[in-house]
């Protein structure tokens, strides 16, 4: 039967001071936590740091994550462990974390071409730090790591950005499919297109399976939305067209019932068409062309179709 005798739980705890002082008013304290009963054992807090507190988070918990929050996961887990990935959890503080969240909302770690720095949008830090959050959360609740409190909740959040309502106009819609048209994947002009002409997300329609599109009813059933509700997507004749051309692929693989597929990973398996990088680019290389609404709320480039695919 474990004691309740503070000495007799306190034998089990050891810690190394300089001084024999340091080491005698240690020992007070923690009796004294110990017999009002908040005492936390910061020994697992003390070792683990953010980076290897990640890298759990990434094995154990995003895997039971949606597919595309898992990718967003693991990018965003990229910038947390570059920025604060050294401190141990207990040494990250509320002040450290609001400093990490001012240097992103300034953009001071990333410079544009003429060496100026490139603020992110509110939204983009707001999920930064969620995912750091319930990291701790996770460490606190699941993992035994000794913590008085979720540093991360003691901070204040970027207010929430302002929704897009706002549709491409006719000559800017023109020049983003010319841009797109220049590529040599097809499938990257398809998604746009259905994107525009559907409303749907991006992450759904490079999601979409050869099953879930019913030509002869000219409808999508979705099953994976972000909100979790399936829902049935009406299709127009354009985008049923659109859906034909791409169903109809001459190159379509035969491993696959992806409709817009990628190259197979290193496990052999096909996943989603992954076009971030090239999306970025049209995005950088058209955007000075088009005139940004006045209220200046959009993201830079085709801000008003970045509705559907930046999010």
């Amino acid at each position: 039967m474990e004691s309740d005798d503070p000495q007799s739980r306190m034998a089990d705890l050891v810690k190394t001071f300089r001084t024999k002082r340091d080491a005698e008013d240690w020992s007070r304290r923690t009796e004294d936590e110990m017999v009002r009963g908040a005492f936390i054992q910061r020994a697992t807090a003390d070792r683990m740091t953010v980076e290897v507190a990640l890298k759990r988070y990434l094995v154990e918990v995003v895997p039971t994550k949606r597919l595309t929050s898992q990718v967003a996961d693991v990018n965003r887990a990229k910038i947390l462990i570059e920025h604060l990935g050294k401190y141990s959890l207990a040494a990250l503080t509320p002040e450290i974390i609001s400093k990490f969240r001012d240097l992103r909302l300034a953009g001071d770690d990333r410079k544009d071409e003429h060496g100026k720095p490139r603020p992110r949008a509110n939204n983009t830090v707001r999920l930064d730090l969620a995912l750091l959050g319930h990291l701790f959360s996770v460490a606190i609740k699941e993992w035994g790591v000794g913590l008085p409190s979720n540093p991360v909740f003691n901070i204040r959040r970027p207010s929430p950005g302002a929704g897009r309502n706002r549709r491409l106009t006719k000559e800017e819609e023109m020049r983003i499919l010319a841009a797109v048209d220049r590529h040599s994947n097809p499938m990257l002009g398809w998604i746009v297109r259905i994107a525009l002409a559907t409303g749907m997300r991006v992450s759904e329609i490079v999601t979409l399976r050869r099953e879930q599109v019913d030509l002869t009813r000219r409808v999508v059933r979705l099953v994976n939305t972000k909100n979790t509700q399936p829902r049935t997507v009406p299709l127009s004749s354009e985008a049923a067209k659109l859906f034909h051309q791409a169903l109809n692929h001459c190159i379509r693989p035969s491993d696959t019932d992806l409709i817009f597929f990628g190259e197979p990973g290193r496990n052999g398996t096909r996943g989603p068409y992954h076009f971030d990088r090239m999306w970025q680019n049209v995005k950088r290389d058209q955007g000075s062309l088009l005139q940004n609404p006045p209220t200046g709320r959009w993201k830079r480039g085709f801000s008003p179709l970045a509705r559907h695919f930046d999010r």
